[in-house]
């Protein structure tokens, strides 16, 4: 995401960062943005009401911090925009922690690590050609994930993959598969219809999200190739912070590490996702 700002916008921004620094908020009520439509991590119920696993994790943070939580319900692809215009304090929405994203944001320490994976209908040929040979893939360690990355590009040669739009996924297929169609989706669930119907070849997503919307046609599609971790795929998913709220950061930080430390974070994820996602 890039963006060419003003003088008249940097003075404002630089004005606030003064007035974050001149003494620290007293927070008594922290709201917090969240998409609602990427289960298991968030979802929204049948009466409207946000659930899944950051909800429940963010109310147990707000206790920690002393705080009241209020919950807003916003569309992905609008999601960082609508925090820097004040609509809510924080974010908690399986948002990954990436070098892009920090340029305009902040985040807390990671609650959560999830890999990227393909999947394609189970009688597709691509079931096979994506058994590349390997279980993990850190894209960080460039001598072993070259050459995994050079088969699947060609294995998806002249196919089309489906992702959400603005996630990290997106940008692993910019970065790695350059030359392989990619069609974005507002929401992921959307991508899996799709490849159930034969309108793109593969998707590919975080890997729980992806079981989410397997579950929905049982039997008709199905995980392939390897996990992959590192590089693009982030740092683990975190609170996004605007960047004048280091007081605030600090606040989610102590919380998240208390969680993390007594196995808060291993009891709800084992709750939501059948296995714990506390980063490692």
């Amino acid at each position: 995401m890039k963006k060419i700002v003003s003088a008249l916008a940097l003075g404002a921004m630089m004005a606030v960062a003064a007035a974050g620094a001149a003494g620290a908020k007293e927070w008594k009520t922290v709201r917090i943005g969240s998409e609602g439509a990427y289960p298991p991590w968030n979802a929204t119920d049948t009466s409207g009401k946000l659930i899944g696993f950051d909800i429940d994790l963010a109310t147990d943070l707000c206790t920690r911090m002393k705080v009241t939580c209020e919950f807003v319900a916003q569309d992905w692809d609008g999601i960082i925009p609508a925090l820097q215009q004040g609509k809510y304090d924080a974010i908690m929405s399986a948002m990954t922690i990436t070098d892009e994203r920090k340029k305009v944001i902040d985040f807390s320490a990671a609650y959560g690590t999830e890999p990227s994976v393909f999947a394609v209908p189970v009688d597709s040929p691509l079931a096979k050609a994506l058994s590349l040979g390997a279980d993990r893939i850190n894209l960080n360690d460039q001598a072993a994930a070259k050459p995994v990355l050079d088969k699947l590009a060609e294995a998806l040669k002249g196919k089309s993959v489906g992702v959400q739009v603005s996630t990290i996924q997106a940008d692993f297929m910019d970065k790695h598969l350059p030359n392989v169609t990619m069609r974005t989706y507002d929401k992921i669930d959307n991508a899996g219809i799709d490849l159930n119907t034969g309108r793109v070849d593969a998707m590919l997503g975080d890997r729980s999200v992806v079981e989410e919307v397997l579950k929905a046609t049982p039997g008709k599609m199905v995980i392939v190739g390897p996990n992959f971790i590192g590089g693009v795929i982030g740092e683990g998913m975190g609170v996004a912070l605007r960047k004048d709220n280091a007081d605030l950061k600090a606040m989610f930080d102590k919380a998240i590490g208390e969680a993390l430390q007594d196995g808060t974070v291993k009891k709800l994820s084992t709750q939501h996702f059948g296995y714990d996602i506390s980063p490692k």
